[in-house]
């Protein structure tokens, strides 16, 4: 293994995660409760 220098540690990319891909995800999980809540417990509009 070898030591990076401080040129080589600052031009490092990669391994973050996005705001977009957080409320994606997001999104996916409220669909999904929302979806098996229905089916489970499926409620009249009134």
């Amino acid at each position: 293994m070898r030591n990076l220098t401080d040129n080589e540690l600052e031009n490092i990319s990669g391994g973050g995660i996005s705001i977009g891909a957080i409320l994606g995800i997001g999104a996916c999980i409220t669909f999904l409760i929302g979806l098996i809540d229905g089916m489970i417990r499926p409620l009249k509009c009134n």
